[in-house]
């Protein structure tokens, strides 16, 4: 089947909630959240890219990226997350596909870099890898990963938006 990269509508967005609930359903290290947390960052305003693959009529995945905030002062910074795809449909490329075209499009808005809290092993493959310099308190280093899109680096303490507190 064709799946198709495209920026969310109003339409999509109890699509996107079930995605997103049901991607993380039997996680592991996970506070099943995501879909709260996606919900709160398009609430605030905070969604600067939010893409879904699409097939047919049926939604089967979701990239969120919003913005960071770093103590050094850096600016235009993102984090990504959650990247969610139905458990059917799972390692058959459409994360994959959803990541490329978020740092794409990061890349297009003239962003300086993104973080991503996750597994180096799946990350890695877009360039992210652990940065020293950056630091996401209480989270275990070695999943936490940068990609810079310049020459510009960032140094210090990396803020998520409050959404990502949320809990319904």
């Amino acid at each position: 089947m064709k799946i198709r990269i495209r920026s969310e509508t109003s339409a999509d967005l109890q699509a996107i909630e079930a995605v997103t609930a049901a991607a993380f359903r039997d996680a592991l290290h996970t506070s099943h959240t995501e879909h709260f947390i996606v919900n709160a960052l398009r609430e605030a305003g905070k969604l600067t890219v939010s893409m879904v693959a699409q097939e047919i009529a049926e939604i089967v995945g979701h990239v969120a990226v919003s913005p960071v905030t770093i103590s050094d002062g850096s600016d235009d910074w993102f984090g990504l997350g959650p990247v969610s795809v139905s458990p059917e449909r799972q390692r058959q490329g459409i994360g994959s596909r959803l990541m490329e075209q978020a740092l794409a499009e990061l890349r297009k808005q003239g962003a300086s870099g993104c973080v991503v809290l996750g597994y180096p092993q799946f990350y890695s493959r877009f360039g992210f890898k652990v940065d020293p310099d950056l630091v996401l308190p209480d989270m275990p280093p070695e999943y936490f990963l940068a990609v810079s899109f310049g020459t510009k680096s960032a140094a210090g303490t990396v803020s998520y938006h409050e959404a990502f507190n949320a809990v319904k």
